[in-house]
Order: C-alpha cells, then sequence, then structure tokens
C-alpha cells in the first residue's frame, strides 16, 4: 500500500531546523507527569525510575547546568493513601490527596536527588502567582536564590488551595510558565508518548512523527489528541498550548517519552523526540518584552557616571539616581534619562516608588538601615534592562 503524502505542516516541521543537543543548554526545565512518576495499578510511586532520574538531573548540574523540576504526583500518592474511588475526584477530595501527597512527593524526591548528592527544594504555586506581577516577581526571586545555591527547585501547583477558577489543572502549562519566569532557555516535557505525531498513533498507523517543529502554526495545533491518562490531566492539546507558551519566552522545548529509564540521558543520546525551536534566546525576548510590551509607570534621572555604567553593561545602582518622578512599584517599568534627559533606555525597577526616592543617590550598602530591610542592591538590575538603541 501506498504511503499517503506528508502533509505540509510535517514537511515544513521536519526540515525546518537542526536538532538541538541537551548539552547546548544553560537552564533547563523538566516536567515529570503523574503517568510516569506513579504506577497506575498499585498507586505506588515508581522509586526506580525516579532514582534514575534523578541520576540524570544530577549529571546535568556536574555538567554546571542549572536544572529545575515540575512534577506531578501529588494527587496521584494522596489518593491511594487515602483509598479514594477510582473516578473523578470532586474538588475537596483533590484538595485532601493533595495535602497528603505532597508530602510524600517532596519526601521522594529529597530522598532521590540527595542520594545524588544534589539538595531539593520545594515550591508550590498557583495560577496567580504567575499572573499577578508582586507573586511572580517574589516567586522568580526565590528560583533565582535556589539556583545560586546549587539548589534543584521542585515545583508543583498547589492543588490544596487552588480551585477551577484559579488554577491551571495541569502541569505542562505550570511548566511553561515556570520556564519563562525562570529565564530557562529549554522545557522538557517526559511523557508517555516520544513526540507529535501528524495524527494520534495508537488510531492511525499512518501518522508520521514531527523530529522538528520550527513554528507552532495552526496546523500544528489542530494535530493534537485528545486527554490523557487516567492519571494525567493534560494530553497533547496541552503540550502544544505549553509550547506557545515556552517558546514565545524564548526556550526550546522537547517533547520526550518517558517511559525509559534516565529519560535526560536517552534525550542527549539522540532517542526519538520533538523538538518545538524558540525564535530567539530567554534574554532576547525579555529585552524586546521590556523595550516594547510594557508602559512605563515613572522615570528615573540618572547622572554620568551611572550612565557611562550601564553602557558597560552594570546595572543601576541607587547611587546613580539624581531624581525620581511617578507612582510606580516594584516591577513596574521605568524610563532612564541620562543629565540631558534623553532616554538611556528602560527597565524593571527593584522597589516601590516610595522606597526608590529614599535610597536614590544612596550608597547600596545604607540600603538597609534607610529601609529597614536587606533590599536589592541594583535599582534596576542589567538582567532586566534595556538599552535605547540596544
Amino acid at each position: 500500500m501506498n504511503r499517503p503524502a506528508k502533509p505540509a505542516a510535517a514537511s515544513a516541521a521536519s526540515e525546518g531546523g537542526a536538532v538541538p543537543s541537551l548539552s547546548a543548554f544553560r537552564r533547563i526545565v523538566v516536567k515529570v507527569g503523574s503517568a510516569l512518576l506513579v504506577d497506575s495499578a498499585r498507586g505506588a510511586l515508581r522509586h526506580a525510575w525516579l532514582a534514575a532520574l534523578a541520576e540524570d538531573v544530577a549529571q546535568l548540574t556536574r555538567e554546571g547546568k542549572e536544572v529545575l523540576v515540575v512534577s506531578s504526583g501529588a494527587i496521584a500518592l494522596g489518593r491511594n493513601v487515602l483509598k479514594l474511588p477510582r473516578r473523578p475526584l470532586k474538588l475537596e477530595e483533590s484538595q485532601a490527596a493533595a495535602a497528603v501527597g505532597q508530602i510524600a512527593l517532596a519526601r521522594a524526591w529529597s530522598e532521590a536527588l540527595a542520594h545524588e548528592g544534589v539538595a531539593a527544594g520545594q515550591i508550590l504555586i498557583t495560577l496567580g502567582d504567575t499572573e499577578e506581577r508582586r507573586r511572580y516577581l517574589n516567586a522568580r526571586s526565590t528560583l533565582a536564590k535556589l539556583l545560586e545555591l546549587k539548589v534543584v527547585p521542585v515545583i508543583n501547583e498547589n492543588d490544596t488551595v487552588a480551585t477551577s477558577e484559579i488554577r491551571y489543572g495541569d502541569n505542562d502549562r505550570l511548566a511553561a510558565r515556570v520556564a519563562g519566569m525562570a529565564s530557562a532557555d529549554l522545557l522538557v516535557l517526559l511523557s508517555d508518548i516520544d513526540g507529535l505525531y501528524t495524527a494520534p498513533p495508537n488510531d492511525n498507523p499512518d501518522a508520521q512523527f514531527l523530529p522538528v517543529v520550527p513554528r507552532i502554526s495552526a496546523e500544528i495545533e489542530a494535530m493534537a489528541g485528545g486527554a490523557g491518562t487516567e492519571l494525567s490531566r493534560g494530553g497533547m492539546k496541552t503540550k502544544i498550548e505549553a509550547g506557545k507558551i515556552a517558546t514565545t519566552a524564548g526556550a526550546h522545548m522537547v517533547i520526550a517519552s518517558g517511559k525509559v529509564k534516565n529519560p535526560l540521558r536517552a534525550i542527549q543520546d539522540g532517542a526519538r523526540c520533538t523538538w518545538f525551536l524558540a525564535p530567539a534566546n530567554p534574554v532576547a525576548s525579555r529585552k524586546r518584552w521590556i523595550a516594547g510590551s510594557l508602559e512605563p509607570r515613572g522615570v528615573l534621572h540618572l547622572d554620568a557616571g551611572a550612565v557611562a555604567a550601564l553602557r558597560r553593561g552594570s546595572s543601576l545602582l541607587p547611587a546613580g539616581v539624581k531624581k525620581v518622578e511617578g507612582e510606580f512599584t516594584r516591577g513596574d517599568a521605568v524610563l532612564l534619562r541620562g543629565p540631558d534627559g534623553a532616554e538611556i533606555g528602560r527597565g524593571l525597577v527593584a522597589y516601590d516608588h516610595d522606597y526608590a526616592e529614599r535610597i536614590r543617590g544612596r550608597s547600596s550598602d545604607e540600603i538597609a538601615t534607610i529601609t529597614g530591610f536587606e533590599g536589592r542592591a541594583a535599582m534596576v538590575h542589567r538582567d532586566d534592562l534595556v538599552l535605547a538603541g540596544g
């Protein structure tokens, strides 16, 4: 029987770019689904599989990579402990299962990573934490500090408090938001399928595998199937949506099979998987967002020394700020102007207006004395800054 012609999207996907290497990335978010972590028949953790994945994570950290984990499994583990019926759970049952299962999940990750000499830290996030500006900044700062301290953050949605109106409902999109929040350059979705096909492969023997997706078009979106397994809330549809979030933020994404032991090593060794390519790196994407997508809420007037330091690649310190204008809060965009009033650039300010006014012109060493708390040394960090014309 002759095989059907390859769809246009399949041709574009397979010919649109080279397959990246895992070793090329600096900061990697790895999403693990319930169906991989929990044995559906017994409701028990797959300890051997988790141990092998922890080996992979530890190896990446030894190579100088920074790894964050977004892990499902709390509800699946908790419902087994509580002996809840094998039917869709009511909201309060899910929250109770999450409360019990989250303890077991955190312990399992902590022990598995500790066995490899790596410390783990638990972070529970809701939808609001990635959408409300101040909470987003607090979560971002915590992630940055954990990575600086060589800790692997293990992140899950806070199912004990999230309701249907304020929750993700799947960890694929949560992982994509975390990738953007952490300025990761790669998101790995470990799944019970090894990548994207032109149609669900279990239903269509002629479905063709797509190794590379340069751009998520409407045709690519149409290839997504339905819901996932019994334990998983996600499916290919949510993975494609995660891909749109991640690649827009500048992170490549890869969907790969997690059914094998050492799945990250398998990706590195060339196992079949689908790569979704980002048009720009996270830093470039973030700078473009700051430069063109945010309405400035205030102005910081700088002295000549601060302007020169910014052009050398430094952060903006309070000592270089001569005047503060506007009513802004931490995380808002502000304009930066030089002594002649010309716009030097813009960035995300690290202090509310009142505190910025109090510490302007002062040494960073004086911040704690002036404000009463240990604040950030920079008024605008260089990672949150884009210069005019740059």
